[in-house]
């Protein structure tokens, strides 16, 4: 995990974010068939593949591999903080989150490059919102690097509002926020 880890072993399984669930299908989007779930030991390969792929694009406008591509994906998967979308041909994204003490955390969200724009990172965060929102919190917060420019578009135009900029371990990071009812 790069620069922060789960407060909590567990704490997803504790507030019902590890149950399986079927997500509607968004004909709009593109999206059939995609089942959010957990993540599994057995997942790990396909977990880091599709970060790697997810990924790969920005480490020449980052000068470095980004944060989420050195993840120890092993661990995050006992923390239970990877939750997978599937589809038939297995892990189509992922969102890694968890609790911390005033708000929920979404650390990554990664969808395979050629899955990109079909709504399947929409569907993850939507998942997001809806564990944080059964868990009592009224924030979600997260970051993205400033090198990745689609990714700062997407955050606000489903309502995350820019809080700061920060640097961590060199990498230059833009924080957002978002309010939850």
């Amino acid at each position: 995990m790069h620069g922060c880890c789960p407060e909590k072993q567990g704490a997803a399984k504790e507030i019902g974010a590890t149950r399986e669930l079927p997500v509607k299908t968004c004909k709009a989007a593109g999206v059939t068939g995609i089942r959010i779930r957990p993540a599994q030991p057995e997942d790990h390969d396909a977990i880091v593949a599709c970060v790697d792929a997810a990924y790969q694009g920005y480490i020449e406008d980052i000068g470095e591999k980004p944060a989420p591509m050195l993840d120890d994906y092993k661990s995050l998967i006992r923390a239970e903080a990877v939750t997978v979308a599937m589809d038939g041909d297995g892990v189509a994204g992922l969102i890694v989150m968890w609790a911390r003490p005033d708000h929920w955390y979404v650390d990554n969200v990664a969808v395979w490059p050629e899955r990109q724009g079909t709504g399947i990172g929409s569907i993850l965060l939507a998942r997001a919102e809806d564990v944080a929102r059964s868990a009592g919190f009224t924030e979600i917060r997260l970051y993205t690097n400033e090198a990745m420019t689609a990714n700062t578009t997407y955050y606000e135009h489903r309502g995350y509002v820019e809080t700061h900029r920060s640097s961590e371990a060199g990498y230059n990071r833009i924080n957002y926020t978002r309010a939850i009812d």
